[in-house]
């Protein structure tokens, strides 16, 4: 009898030991078994749920914290050969603010190969308790593309930090964000939005703004938008002298867009986002002291917008044979802060005038399936009035580009994309044996991770 209770035991304890190593590999063996259980990419974006996921905020499977949190973010990586030298952010600065070096000057006789993936991103988004009828959200969102880095050790680097209320049709904006001036982006893979060749833009500008959508019928708005900014342009030196006044005040600027859904929506910037028709105008108002000048100057700025769904999306989100066609043109002084203008302020030292300027840029965009896109487009920033760059020497006539490049979406998350650029300065009141222009051409290829 005691024999039989043994043996009993014992068979009791190696069934007992099976089913806890069985317990054990459950979830192991669940994950190999069942692979439809893995968990499914969050779709809650636009055009797809296998392209491009939630990019700059529209990502929202919470987190918990305080509030319902959000992150994402992408890794970048470049490889760019640039047939002259651009210096050490070569990566990313392909458009100069100061021009591409002269074909004469010992850069533009060097060619430069880099690799770098300082484009990377990281953003935080959040979504908090309501007040006066109003949703509330913040987002903080950086990069490692900050001064006095490396290709292999990038610095951290604000780019939108904000906060918002929004009601039905009204949106309260306070924080670091886009410039109000300037509407189009350049599609092109560098980061460099077309800025300095006829496209201005100020990524990061600390502002106060107000958003308002009137409607006009079901399928038209006007969108309204009016900030006060950080004047940045203020870049003048003070000269010691304890009379002497100098800075900027706070910059006003606004745009007036008509939105209609009557032609459907294509592909915005990236084809991130599917834009339906869009028309208007924008503009920037301030003004600076300057250190013994005999009097102080503005900075202004106006110009028109235009996007417009050339081949719609045939359910508003898919972008299989979907085009679109994106222009716009300025005209602007003393806005060499958001590239409107090459530099501030031209003539003498105590009577210096607003150095004046305007562009013009284009683009389109075509997707022949879902996951092929081409973009390609053309830009152009020029001074206007040579004469009054007398004694500027090496001044900026002119700075245009054109480009082209072609994505592909592996899946939800893996982008690859190549490019090319030609880029061309011309110059003004050279010194002799100098050349007048400098001309560059630059070779692209990026893979991305969006997450």
């Amino acid at each position: 009898m005691r024999h039989q209770l043994k043996r009993r035991a014992s068979v009791l304890n190696k069934k007992s030991l099976s089913a806890a190593i069985l317990l054990l590999a459950a979830p192991a063996f669940g994950q190999e078994l069942a692979p439809s259980a893995a968990p499914a990419y969050n779709c809650d974006f636009d055009p797809s749920c296998e392209v491009a996921p939630g990019f700059y905020g529209k990502l929202s499977s919470p987190v918990t914290s305080k509030f319902n949190l959000s992150l994402g973010g992408m890794v970048k990586l470049d490889y760019v050969h640039n047939s002259v030298n651009l210096g050490g952010n070569g990566a990313l600065a392909t458009l100069q603010q100061g021009g591409i070096p002269k074909t004469s000057s010992p850069a533009g006789k060097q060619d430069q190969s880099v690799f770098t993936a300082r484009q990377s991103r990281l953003w935080f988004k959040v979504a908090g308790p309501p007040v006066l009828g109003a949703k509330t959200a913040a987002l903080i969102e950086v990069d490692f593309y900050g001064a006095n880095g490396t290709n292999e050790s990038g610095n951290l680097r604000m780019r939108h930090a904000y906060g918002t209320l929004d009601w039905e049709n009204t949106q309260l904006l306070f924080g670091q964000y886009w410039d109000n001036f300037g509407v189009a982006n350049a599609s092109t893979l560098d980061f460099g939005l077309g800025a300095t060749a006829g496209n201005p833009q100020q990524p990061r500008v600390a502002q106060l703004r107000v958003t308002q959508k009137v409607k006009l019928s079901e399928q038209n708005l006007l969108k309204l938008s009016l900030s006060l900014q950080n004047p940045v342009q203020d870049s003048n030196q003070q000269s010691g002298a304890a009379t002497d006044t100098w800075g900027g005040a706070v910059n006003t600027a606004g745009q007036a867009m008509l939105v209609s859904k009557s032609l459907g929506v294509a592909p915005g910037f990236w084809g991130l986002s599917m834009n339906p028709l869009q028309a208007g105008l924008f503009g920037l108002y301030g003004r600076e002291d300057v250190g013994e000048n005999d009097r102080s100057v503005a900075s202004w700025g106006y110009g028109g917008y235009l996007f417009v769904p050339l081949l719609p999306s045939k359910d508003g989100k898919s972008r299989a044979m979907t085009a679109s066609l994106e222009a716009q043109t300025y005209q602007a002084a003393n806005m060499s802060f958001n590239y409107a203008t090459a530099t501030p302020l031209t003539g003498p030292a105590g009577h210096k005038v607003p150095a004046k300027g305007y562009g013009m840029f284009g683009q389109g965009i075509f997707y022949p399936t879902q996951n092929l896109g081409f973009a390609a487009g053309y830009g152009r920033r020029n001074a206007y009035d040579y004469g009054s760059y007398d004694g500027i020497a090496n001044f900026q006539k002119w700075s245009s580009q054109i480009f082209a490049n072609v994505s592909y979406d592996i899946n939800a998350a893996i982008r690859f994309g190549t490019e090319y650029q030609h880029l061309d300065t011309r110059y003004g009141n050279n010194a002799a044996g100098t050349s007048d222009k400098g001309v560059a051409n630059v070779y692209r290829v990026s893979a991305f991770y969006f997450f």
